[in-house]
């Protein structure tokens, strides 16, 4: 018994003991302080959400109620409007989406494009391009002068009779159209192997050269002169024509103008008032007339042409910008002449006109030319060479550097080619030239430099009284001095043969 007693004792004290030790251990006050720590801040957030729930009700607008049940007909209702709109919308967007992105303002992008160089085959192939290009215009544009120009009578009584009848029926317009619509078809034919070719002017095939693979220094110098040459008249004639039209509206010259502008006021005036039947009529039997007949009567008579001819007038006397420049330093000059001829009048020798001294108070060079080369007074340089071509004289015969060239100026006369010295300009004319032209045994065109490209820059004339050839070089405008000097000397030596 005693032993059972002291296993209840150590039961029942051992509990307490064990609960002691797990309250020092596990501090249990300290964790419902925590607990109530956390209570406190899930009932702040709490409220806080519950206010901010109350903000958005009020700021958003009232919404109907929910329905709480609805039949299964109308759910079905529902799905197919929404997939209806679904698809109506992304066909929307497929179709025109790409283009209304493209309303969004960006920024441009300037994109540089890459060029090529320069290249002398390139060059010509773009040339034959653009010929090729423009060839069908061309072609047109001769067809209808042809027409205009009754080179085929048949041919363009035809079109005259057919336009005139469309005209007074009022069908110009239609048969335009269903001649466009005529010559697309036999373009199409023509695409898919027909041979179909009508033209009033045959053409003229021009035998195109094979393009040559290896060239030398000189020829491709020489191809990129010639490309260039016809740029730059191609260029000119466009430039013309833009400046001629620039200057007809900007009133350069207000008589011309002036005609433009009534021309206008009375086609409005008469379109305001006119029906517009009568006025397609009125235009339209104009412009057969003109085109057939008054067109026809002015080309073969250029002088009605130039007395009557409107259009023809207006367009010749407007001027461009070069042209403008030159008038304009025309007017100073004659502004300030008088002014000099005025000063120069109390030096006037006694048995001189006022004309002559004021000549050559303008130009004392050309006052005194026969003077210079002591030749007679009615030798004056021809009109092409008032100012004469500047060059350098190579005479061969010479020995001494300072007689074997001469730089100067090279003028043509009537009888004579005279060449002035620079260096004579002086008071000396002993480094003067005069040549008669009837005493010139041979005349050419000269290179002096065989290893430059091209076909040279000089003129070699040959004379009795020199071993070699003179050789005048170094002319910039080398063509147009030759024809000049070859075709005055072709008249002198044509009118010297009936004599002897």
């Amino acid at each position: 018994m005693a032993n059972l007693s002291d296993v209840l004792l150590c039961v029942c004290v051992f509990p307490e003991e064990e609960l002691r030790k797990l309250r020092e251990e596990t501090n249990v006050d300290t964790l419902k302080q925590e607990l109530e720590k956390e209570r406190g801040k899930r009932l702040d957030l709490e409220q806080k959400m519950t206010e901010v729930l109350k903000t958005r009700l009020e700021d958003s607008p009232p919404q109907p109620p929910r329905k709480q049940q609805q039949s299964p007909s109308a759910n079905e209702a529902e799905k197919q409007k929404e997939t209806v709109y679904t698809r109506m919308q992304k066909w929307l967007y497929d179709r025109f989406g790409v283009y209304i992105e493209d309303f969004r303002f960006q920024p441009e992008e300037t994109t540089v494009e890459a060029e090529e160089p320069l290249s002398a085959k390139r060059l010509t192939e773009n040339m034959r391009r653009l010929k090729r290009g423009a060839r069908p215009v061309t072609n047109f544009m001769r067809n209808l002068s042809a027409l205009s120009n009754w080179h085929s009578v048949y041919t363009s009584a035809i079109a005259f009779i057919i336009y005139m009848n469309a005209a007074w029926h009022g069908w110009a317009i239609p048969m335009f159209l269903f001649l466009a619509i005529l010559r697309l078809s036999l373009n199409y034919l023509i695409a898919r192997g027909w041979r179909i070719q009508w033209s009033i002017v045959p053409e003229v095939t021009e035998p195109e050269e094979p393009p040559k693979e290896d060239l030398t220094v000189s020829e491709k110098f020489q191809l990129v002169l010639d490309v260039a040459q016809k740029a730059q008249n191609l260029f000119g004639k466009m430039a013309d024509v833009l400046e001629k039209i620039k200057n007809l509206f900007m009133w350069v010259q207000p008589e011309i103008t002036q005609k433009l502008y009534i021309a206008l006021w009375v086609a409005f005036i008469s379109s305001c008032v006119l029906p517009y039947k009568l006025m397609g009529f009125m235009i339209g039997l104009y412009a057969g007339i003109k085109f057939f007949i008054i067109d026809f009567i002015f080309k073969s008579c250029p002088k009605l042409r130039d007395k009557y001819d409107t259009p023809f007038i207006v367009w010749n006397s407007l001027p461009t910008d070069p042209q403008l420049k030159e008038r304009t330093n025309a007017t100073v000059s004659r502004r300030v002449q008088p002014v000099v001829s005025r000063s120069s009048l109390a030096t006037v020798p006694c048995g001189v006109s006022r004309e002559e001294e004021s000549s050559r108070s303008h130009n004392p060079k050309k006052g005194a030319f026969h003077e210079i080369f002591c030749l007679p007074e009615n030798e004056r340089p021809l009109p092409v060479c008032e100012n004469g071509w500047r060059c350098c004289l190579i005479n061969r015969d010479r020995k001494m550097p300072t007689d074997y060239i001469r730089n100067g100026v090279l003028y043509v006369t009537e009888n004579y080619l005279c060449f002035e010295s620079s260096s004579s300009r002086s008071g000396s004319s002993k480094k003067n030239k005069v040549i008669k032209l009837d005493e010139i045994t041979d005349i050419q065109k000269y290179k002096v430099l065989s290893v430059l490209p091209g076909s040279g820059m000089g003129i070699s004339i040959a004379t009795p009284s020199t071993q070699k050839p003179l050789v005048f070089g170094a002319m910039i405008h080398r063509d147009e001095a030759f024809e000049a000097i070859f075709t005055q000397y072709m008249k002198i030596m044509t009118t010297a043969s009936p004599d002897t």
